[in-house]
């Protein structure tokens, strides 16, 4: 999501770099360049002037941070601003003491209403341990109810079902007596959409909102609409008083228009985005960890809770002890690809981390598959070694080799490239434990494992190494990616061999 903007947007800061003062040509120039990127963005055309006036006021003003170039002082200032535009802070879902607290979900048929109303659900018991019950009033479209009872069964949620009724009043009031007897906490109303906004769907909506006092009232709009969810929104907003705005299918929306123009348009906030057809692809909306992607900066935050709700905690500490001990196997390598693989796409992770990392690059869908193609091979590779050979890889000779190679479907010359890329990752981890450089589980570490599957993969396909090489430093954290690290590690061997001389 947002790719052209972020594209336009680093394009034109990276052309002030080098300017030891900032004109004002400088600064007319780059706004220019920054409004057309928002309107082709398919941003709202007052939204976008206002954003370009604020960052004028801000870059021409008397704030300035001793400790930023002047071209940083501009990347800062747009930070702060897209920040300010996406809604300042992450809005959270309200929740009070009334049992059950009612979620209403609404918008327009085929904006992925039933669809979200699993998602939400599942984040909320996974994440807020609430209790949710679900139930649709959508008493039109046919098979609609069916679809929520599916939806709900894949993520393991409890629907609310009366076949005996096609009244949307009866079901909510049967739907909350039922939450309050069997003590669900949330109870979320999947409602009916129209083709398009009409006065019948709004005075039922009126109606449901009366009859269930809910504490949220969520807008679910298709973000590949544009400006057209922005103004649906709008509407939905005047006639029923919406709290919050979900957008789906930011995954396939490249412009991202409506994410950045819905919160100034009707002053209300994103609070979800569904980034995928799964039912664990969706996020709370933080204003600062999209504007960071945006620009580049990556988002770290994000990355980690994924690697936190994913990988076992245990088994991540005993790979890390494993590396400190000089005792990470090829073994131990398979089992670490089996996690990474349950993070995502390797262009959705490259996404998430900071271009000081990643040396600028990024992935096509293309590239992505082929990464990932290429991390099936490595592991049927490991597959097909046995106990010993995984566990000492010292032991694999020349015929091993040839009973690998056809055990699992690769050549002899990818099997000693899998080799020779682990061994070099291995004394990579063994200089790095010697400088002390595992001594947290912060960004070196993240940085040391990431450039160690890097150089893992690097021949297999991926442009430049998976990291770009592994040559850059963090954004201003000055830490260094593994195969960067080595390169000072042997630079320093060879130093001191040269003193004792």
């Amino acid at each position: 999501m947002f790719e052209s903007l972020s594209d336009k947007l680093k394009k034109t800061l990276k052309n002030l770099r080098g300017q030891g003062k900032l004109t004002p040509e400088h600064v007319d120039a780059a706004l220019r360049e920054i409004r057309m990127a928002l309107l082709e963005a398919d941003v709202n055309y007052q939204v976008a002037k206002d954003f370009v006036g604020a960052v004028r006021v801000k870059a021409e003003g008397q704030e300035v941070w001793k400790d930023l170039k002047p071209h940083e002082q501009v990347v800062k200032i747009v930070y702060d601003e897209l920040v300010n535009l996406f809604g300042g802070t992450s809005s959270r879902l309200v929740f009070t003491k009334q049992v059950p607290n009612v979620v209403m979900m609404v918008g327009l048929q085929g904006s992925g209403k039933t669809t979200s109303t699993g998602k939400i659900s599942k984040w909320l018991a996974d994440n807020q341990e609430r209790k949710p019950l679900l139930v649709s009033v959508d008493v039109y479209r046919p098979a609609a109810r069916e679809q929520l009872k599916v939806v709900g069964d894949a993520v393991g949620q409890s629907v609310y079902a009366d076949d005996t009724t096609n009244d949307p009043l009866t079901l909510v009031k049967g739907a909350q007596k039922h939450a309050q007897e069997l003590g669900y906490d949330t109870l979320i109303i999947d409602t009916a959409g129209r083709l398009h906004i009409d006065d019948e769907l709004m005075v039922e909506l009126e109606k449901i909102k009366e009859e269930t006092k809910p504490t949220e009232v969520l807008f679910v709009a298709d973000a590949m609409t544009g400006q057209d969810a922005v103004r649906s929104a709008e509407e939905f907003h005047n006639r029923v008083g919406i709290t919050g705005v979900v957008l789906t299918k930011m995954d396939g929306d490249a412009r991202g228009g409506a994410a950045l123009s819905i919160k100034q348009v009707i002053g209300q906030p994103v609070k979800f985005v569904g980034v995928g057809e799964k039912y664990d692809a969706i996020e709370p909306f933080y204003p600062d960890r999209l504007a960071q992607r945006i620009l580049g900066m990556g988002d770290v935050l994000t990355l980690i809770e994924e690697v936190q709700s994913k990988v076992d905690e245990e088994e991540a500490q005993a790979q890390l002890q494993k590396i400190v001990n000089n005792q990470f196997s090829l073994e131990d390598f398979r089992n670490q690809l089996r996690q990474f693989k349950t993070l995502g796409s390797m262009s959705k992770l490259m996404k998430m981390l900071p271009e000081q990392m990643t040396g600028g690059m990024s992935l096509s869908d293309e590239q992505s598959e082929e990464v990932e193609a290429n991390l099936k091979r490595t592991e049927a590779m490991i597959d097909s070694m046995t106990i010993q050979e995984r566990r000492d890889h010292s032991v694999i000779n020349a015929s091993r080799k040839t009973r690998i190679a056809n055990g699992s479907g690769s050549t002899i010359a990818e099997v000693n490239q899998l080799l020779r890329q682990y061994d070099q990752m291995r004394k990579m981890m063994q200089q790095m434990n010697r400088g002390g450089l595992f001594g947290g589980l912060g960004k070196r570490m993240m940085s040391g494992m990431a450039g160690g599957l890097g150089n893992m993969l690097g021949g297999g396909g991926m442009p430049g190494g998976m990291f770009g090489g592994g040559g850059n430093d963090f954004e201003g954290g000055g830490e260094e990616t593994t195969a960067s690290l080595a390169k000072r590690l042997k630079r320093k061997k060879r130093h001191k061999k040269k003193k004792k001389r």
